[in-house]
């Protein structure tokens, strides 16, 4: 069978920040000062947009960032906007803030990789396990595991994110590629930006939903809980989640989904936001006060039913085609063979619905 989370693009992925997870906009430097003029190709563009094709080693998001740092001047005033339009000769100069104090920490955890060059490794990420360290999560992390296992990961993420191009959320089992060196990390990244990355979930959901279902919505941060997404905001960014194959138990759909973007939390708030949370899902409406007695199973998940279960790259200096996929994580297979038992004991039917 076939995500923030949800899958979310990472480092210079302008379009996310997921598990699914928008764009991690930070900028890892050297605190150096360099001096950038707008040319005839650039004049008339946004400053972001012109900015992120002077700069090719920097997102638009992350010149976002800076701008929005005060790090990028014109003479002895900050830049006050990334919209700002620049004329041609304007020149402006731009600090790479350096590194943030402390790295990440090498652990001896557990790490199911799925494939490894001297460029990339695919990984298998356990249900429960944040990608990197952050605030509240020191240790225990995806990063800490990868660095005890793969050697010179790439530090283009920053030091506590090495390697990291996007992550899923702590809740979501499934694939991810993880970065090996500045090049792959690069092209991975121009990847994810360009939308030719292929990204495709497994969902188990309240209700009936058909194949070819198409939510596009845009999805911000819920201005009334921080924690949460929405897409009832003003603030939000274009997000597209298609449903590619249901199979239609009494109550509930097992569905395969394909995101066309990687907002944080994308898939998970795009189908509660069509009145079909995901099982399991406390966050958006997946854990309902009353469950039928033939959907018992579901009331054991301890996380919202939800694996990335492909992903398709472009190998990043090989430039060959190739697809990942992960096993449906064993927590997620039990309740689906007691929901087959159930569906049986109670004299139910499924259809699918190719």
């Amino acid at each position: 069978m076939h995500d923030h989370e949800d899958d979310e693009p990472l480092a210079a992925d302008a379009d996310a920040f997921l598990d699914d997870v928008e764009a991690d906009d930070d900028v890892d430097g050297d605190g150096s000062v360099m001096a950038v003029t707008i040319g005839e190709e650039e004049a008339g563009q946004r400053a972001d947009q012109a900015l992120a094709a002077l700069l090719p080693g920097l997102s638009r998001s992350q010149v976002q960032r800076l701008i929005k740092d005060g790090q990028v001047r014109i003479g002895d005033r900050a830049l006050p906007k990334p919209s700002e339009v620049l004329p041609h000769g304007t020149v402006l100069t731009v600090t790479m803030p350096a590194p943030e104090p402390g790295d990440a920490a090498p652990e001896d955890l557990p790490l199911d990789i799925l494939f490894e060059d001297e460029q990339i490794v695919v990984v298998n990420k356990a249900a429960g396990m944040v990608v990197h360290p952050a605030a509240g999560h020191a240790s225990g992390t995806l990063v800490n595991a990868l660095l005890h296992h793969v050697r010179d990961l790439s530090g283009v993420g920053g030091t506590l994110r090495p390697g990291i191009v996007h992550r899923l959320d702590k809740g979501t089992s499934g694939v991810m590629v993880v970065a090996k060196t500045d090049a792959a990390h690069q092209e991975l990244a121009r990847q994810f930006q360009d939308r030719e990355v292929e990204k495709e979930y497994v969902a188990l959901v309240w209700g009936l939903v058909h194949n070819r279902t198409r939510i596009e919505a845009p999805i911000g941060r819920d201005p009334n809980d921080r924690q949460k997404m929405t897409t009832r905001t003003r603030r939000s960014r274009a997000a597209v989640t298609r449903v590619t194959w249901a199979l239609h138990l009494p109550g509930v759909s097992l569905i395969r989904v394909a995101i066309h973007t990687g907002r944080t939390h994308q898939i998970r708030v795009h189908l509660s936001s069509i009145g079909h949370p995901v099982c399991g899902d406390a966050t958006y409406g997946g854990i309902p006060r009353r469950i039928a007695p033939h959907l018992k199973a579901v009331s054991s998940l301890q996380r919202p039913f939800l694996h990335a279960e492909r992903l398709a790259i472009t190998h990043p200096t090989e430039g060959r085609r190739m697809e990942f996929e992960a096993p449906l994580a064993d927590d997620l297979v039990v309740v689906l063979e007691q929901l087959d038992a159930a569906v049986v004991k109670f004299g139910y039917k499924t259809e699918q619905n190719p």
